[in-house]
Parts: structure tokens; sequence; C-alpha cells
């Protein structure tokens, strides 16, 4: 990856638990930073179901199969431009929040979907 460190993607509670991120998720989530041409920070990477649970996650979170990130962004523009780049890569399930966007791959939960966080 030319733009993110493994660990950048750990779990708080599980030093090291970035190597289990989906390596295809990771590859275009790379692509997708070069793209957009700012920096994205990673809030949330893999996830413990320990943490997950901590943190509100859902019972079936793509974080705690390695298949989501979340992306600190609170600026519209650069919003769009993070935004523009994940589908540009062929991302499809994104979540809009005020602070964060989440992005996943998981192969197991329906595609082209984007939703917002209330």
């Amino acid at each position: 990856m030319k733009y993110f460190k493994l660990s950048e993607f750990d779990s708080p509670d599980l030093v090291g638990s970035g190597e289990a991120m989906d390596r295809e998720f990771l590859s275009r989530l790379d692509q997708a930073r070069s793209l957009a041409d700012c920096s994205f920070r990673i809030t949330s990477g893999f996830r413990t179901l320990e943490h997950n649970k901590k943190v509100g996650g859902v019972a079936n979170s793509s974080h705690t199969k390695g298949y989501a990130a979340d992306i600190a962004c609170t600026d519209s523009v650069k919003r769009h431009k993070i935004i523009t780049s994940l589908l540009k890569v062929g991302f499809t399930r994104i979540g809009i929040a005020k602070t964060f966007i989440h992005v996943d791959n998981d192969p197991n939960k329906p595609a082209n979907v984007t939703w917002v966080y209330g």
C-alpha cells in the first residue's frame, strides 16, 4: 500500500489486528486515496467483537470481518472528493455521517447502497 500502514486499521484493543483487513478492500482504498488527492484519516478499520460492541456497532458489522473502514471527514468539498473516488474504484457500499464516511465491500451484504447516519 502506498498511502496506508496496516496499523492504521488496528482495533484499539488488539495491536496488529489491521493484518486481518481484506487485501482487496485495502487495495481499492489505496486507489481511491490516490484519485481523491487528499488525505484519508482512518478512524475505524478492523474491530474485535468486543470493541465493536463497545462502540455500538451492528451485530454483523463489516468492520469485524476486515471489509470496512471509517474515514474522518467534516468538510463538504473533501467529502465529495472522497465519495467520488470511492465510487470510481468500485466501492458500492457507502455510509455518510457528519464526521466520517463509512466504506465497505462486504460480499455478504447488498451492493449499490448509500445511507446516512442520524
